[in-house]
């Protein structure tokens, strides 16, 4: 996994809700696991912009509620720097659904996109409206 350049403040672990920023039929997720992070004994994992996590549906169209996928962050509300020394935050935590080949389940994203997702994970960006 190609890494990013900006240093991104973890704020979302187990439990937290997102919003499922894509059209798969879902709606609101919550994160069960965080995939993309190492973590230390008795310590949360903690996950961040383009960092990806296990999700539940939990609300969402009846064939795919309580369905577990991965999904990518693409927005957070905490703040994070970029490297030429400007602090980036959404209004909302969204997440976007995977299937097993790392592609985006939906063919289309609702809001906008970090650029850091876009520059870990291509296929994100081919589907975003807009890249922040």
């Amino acid at each position: 996994m190609k890494a990013v350049a900006s240093s991104i403040t973890k704020s979302l672990e187990a439990g937290t809700k997102l919003v499922c920023a894509d059209n798969s039929g879902a709606d609101e997720l919550k994160i069960i696991g965080v995939q993309s992070r190492a973590g230390t004994r008795q310590r949360r994992t903690r996950a961040g912009v383009s960092d990806t996590v296990t999700v539940r549906i939990t609300k969402g169209d009846q064939d795919v509620k309580g369905e577990v996928y991965n999904a990518v962050i693409i927005r957070q509300r905490k703040e994070y720097k970029r490297p030429e020394g400007l602090r980036i935050s959404f209004e909302d935590n969204a997440a976007v659904l995977l299937e097993e080949s790392d592609i985006p389940k939906g063919n289309r994203i609702k809001g906008v996109v970090a650029k850091e997702v876009v520059e870990r994970h291509a296929a994100i960006g081919k589907i975003a409206s807009m890249v922040v």
